[in-house]
């Protein structure tokens, strides 16, 4: 289990693939509508002398404005490719994550798995889920960015099945994996973010006369995951969203520049409270859900 050394498993690769993959989905499920928040605001340009204001402020504020423009349905826009990747991605990343960290620090390693070998394999292991994912994180952010089109005008998909077919006929194969650079480089930060600073807490908090390995350290635990995780990833994440929900750009650099020049450096944190929202509820949802999956499935392979 995170958090527990390096002590060998004890349930079944399948088991915790299975127990990673429910959890990240069930967190998706309860949180997308702050990452639709997160989408539109991340998308939305700085407004300049002459033109409207910002049409989206604040996280709350724009969960509102599009349940009331669009509809209660388009905050969960998104959901069946956000299924898929977390299925995928959730299972890999955090299924991967213990084998991975404990072959770093070596079978004979004894005591606390030092930091850096956490962060290493939190990188190595979002890296490698990612590039099995992007095309599902791809449709998932093309679906949550269709609603900010003026009313009038077609939408491209009409779902996530029509988005990956019409992505590979009209752009080919190729562009599934769009943005993947980026991709690569946020989920490997953020995934290194989350798993190493869980871990990390929970050790803490476990260290702390009166805490014991329950529902408050999983929280306190989630919560710390979450924060760090905006904090380092935030700024890649700013530019993957661009980079998926608009072709103007023609590679990561040139996404980082034009957003840097035309938009300042604060653009790089644009959104980070609904990110932060979405990513510390995300956490505390995935982990809790996680942990007492893990507890289900060890009952079930022991019994």
């Amino acid at each position: 289990m995170v958090g527990q050394g390096t002590a060998k498993s004890d349930i079944s690769f399948a088991g915790t693939f299975a127990s990673s993959a429910f959890a990240a989905c069930f967190a998706e499920i309860c949180t997308i509508p702050l990452d639709t928040a997160k989408v539109r605001l991340q998308l939305q340009k700085k407004a300049v002398a002459g033109e409207a204001l910002p049409k989206y402020k604040g996280m709350l504020g724009t969960v509102g404005t599009i349940a009331r423009e669009e509809g209660l349905a388009s905050l969960w826009k998104g959901i069946v490719p956000g299924l898929h990747r977390q299925f995928l991605f959730g299972g890999l990343r955090i299924g991967l994550y213990e084998p991975v960290r404990n072959f770093y620090v070596g079978k004979d390693h004894v005591g606390d798995v030092p930091l850096s070998k956490k962060i290493l394999a939190g990188i190595t292991t979002g890296a490698l889920g990612i590039m099995i994912a992007n095309p599902t994180d791809l449709v998932k952010v093309r679906l949550q960015s269709e609603g900010k089109l003026p009313p009038g005008v077609p939408r491209r998909y009409s779902g996530a099945v029509s988005a990956y077919s019409t992505i590979v006929r009209q752009e080919g194969v190729k562009a599934l994996w769009t943005g993947l650079g980026p991709n690569v480089a946020r989920n490997a930060i953020i995934n290194a973010a989350e798993l190493a600073s869980y871990d990390q807490v929970k050790e803490t908090i476990l260290k702390i006369p009166g805490f014991t390995d329950n529902v408050v350290t999983h929280i306190l635990s989630g919560l710390g995951a979450g924060f760090f995780a905006v904090c380092i990833g935030s700024p890649v994440d700013v530019v993957k969203s661009r980079m998926m929900g608009d072709s103007a750009y023609k590679s990561t650099l040139d996404c980082f520049v034009k957003t840097l020049k035309n938009d300042g450096p604060l653009a790089f944190y644009k959104g980070f409270i609904p990110n932060f929202g979405r990513l510390g509820s995300w956490n505390v949802l995935m982990f809790l859900t996680l942990e007492q999956a893990k507890k289900f499935v060890r009952s079930l392979e022991s019994s």
